[in-house]
């Protein structure tokens, strides 16, 4: 499994990055957590609330993206975007 996931202020993209995911027995729920969450690790971001919208535009769009609104904690950024690649 290969996630991209892109910190995106105005119509810039900041900082970019990408997890590979090679662990065969973990499933797919699983694989896209821990991609996530690695992915915020690589881009020195917080985890973002993951809410019903985000699981409907992944299931259709193979992408999802989480507004400043979805962090816990201040972000100084329009966007956290998160694909399928």
């Amino acid at each position: 499994m290969i996630l991209i996931g892109r910190v995106v202020k105005g119509t810039k993209t900041i900082k970019q990055s990408t997890f590979k995911g090679d662990d065969e027995e973990a499933g797919f729920c699983n694989m896209l957590e821990k991609g996530l969450i690695e992915l915020c690790r690589e881009l020195e971001i917080p985890v973002p609330l993951w809410l019903n919208k985000n699981t409907i535009e992944f299931v259709h769009y193979r992408k999802t993206f989480f507004t400043s609104d979805q962090f816990v904690e201040p972000v100084n950024f329009d966007k956290f975007e998160f694909k399928l690649g």
